[in-house]
């Protein structure tokens, strides 16, 4: 297994869900965070957990920019992950530039959870969704339909089905003979979510997103996990 960082960058988010990048900014009062998706490498699939915001430097998305550096094509990309559908863990997958759209990851198949697709639908003037973005992809790309509780994607890759930031969030395990990496996105969206037990008000089910961090701790220490933060300003990866 190899883990990638495609970091978009560090953002102040205000009360309306607008990211803006801390380096336009002289001071910020809002929430401050880092948004990061992670491409993975394993035997036989070349896979990408969230896709961020859709940030774009010179005219380019930076997420195409981050791969092309690693090495990568957008058709390398096999297979695309979604925690949930908040409008920083997929604009990344469209270039939203001109008058007409594309997507990012043509060739890939997009894993959408159903239930949460459709909680997202229902929520219609929540400015944590993109609508437009969200009917663009379901519209144009190759979705595979999620509506299980728990599986699995490919031999080395499981998801689950937790709610708790969301109703039907999920998070996924990916293990092979030497490693586990475990991406719980916003459930476990930085280190500090570990250090201090909070229920958040900001997540739909606080409580049940809390009582998962503990118990996703005691299997970091003793499975000696690699757990991948989604919006962690100071490090990306926290190796137990």
């Amino acid at each position: 297994m190899k883990i990638h960082v495609l970091k978009d960058g560090d953002f102040c988010v205000d009360k309306n869900k607008v990211f803006t990048p801390l380096e336009e900014l002289t001071s910020a009062t809002g929430l401050k965070m880092a948004v990061q998706p992670f491409l993975i490498e394993v035997e036989d699939h070349v896979v990408l957990l969230d896709a961020g915001l859709g940030r774009y430097h010179k005219g380019s998305p930076v997420i195409l920019n981050n791969l092309l550096a690693l090495g990568f094509n957008p058709s390398c990309i096999t297979t695309i992950l979604l925690s949930h559908l908040h409008k920083d863990h997929i604009a990344g997958l469209v270039n939203t530039q001109g008058n007409e759209w594309f997507l990012n990851f043509p060739d890939a198949k997009i894993y959408m959870q159903k239930r949460e697709y459709l909680f997202a639908k229902s929520k219609t003037n929540n400015p944590s969704f993109d609508f437009d973005i969200l009917d663009f992809i379901t519209e144009n790309a190759t979705i595979v339909w999620m509506d299980d509780d728990k599986g699995v994607i490919c031999s080395e890759i499981s998801f689950e089905v937790t709610g708790g930031h969301t109703p039907f969030h999920q998070v996924f395990l990916i293990r092979d003979k030497e490693s586990i990496a475990f991406y719980g996105a916003d459930n476990l969206p930085t280190a500090g979510y570990l250090k201090y037990p909070i229920a958040f008000k900001s997540d739909f089910d606080g409580k049940k997103a809390r009582e998962h961090r503990t118990e996703w701790e005691k299997l970091a220490k003793a499975e000696h996990w690699k757990v991948l933060l989604y919006h962690d300003m100071k490090r990306a990866i926290l190796e137990f």
